[in-house]
């Protein structure tokens, strides 16, 4: 059983930024592509960015390109979402998720086995 507690959100002002954390245990962290989703209120829960086990591929969602860099520790068995230049538009709980996968990590949340509790990220104007 794998845990993921996240930790990093907050209230920050438009154009600011976040850094997110994902801190692993209980599994084999490089058994596992992770991947970043947010839900805002009445929306489905979407990808916001992915890695594969060696981080060595990415993926990111259009609503972040350019602005989030997602990255893994794996010596720490940690990933991270480094948001810049946010919008409103990203406020939304944010959840880690990992994937037991050796392949490239997937963009749907249905493919993710474990799940972190959340963390709230508020974006003012």
């Amino acid at each position: 059983q794998v845990q993921l507690v996240e930790s990093g959100g907050g209230l920050v002002q438009a154009g600011g930024s976040l850094r997110l954390s994902c801190a692993t245990s209980g599994g084999t962290f490089i058994r596992y592509a992770m991947g970043w989703f947010r839900q805002a209120p009445g929306q489905a829960r979407e990808i916001v960015a992915a890695i594969n086990w060696s981080g060595g591929n990415t993926f990111y969602a259009a609503s972040g390109k350019g602005r989030f860099t997602i990255s893994r520790d794996n010596s720490r068995n940690t990933v991270t979402l480094q948001m810049n230049s946010l919008k409103p538009e990203d406020t939304a709980v944010y959840y880690c998720a990992a994937q037991w996968t050796s392949l490239a990590a997937g963009v749907s949340a249905r493919e993710y086995d474990y799940w972190g509790q959340g963390t709230q990220v508020t974006v003012s104007s």
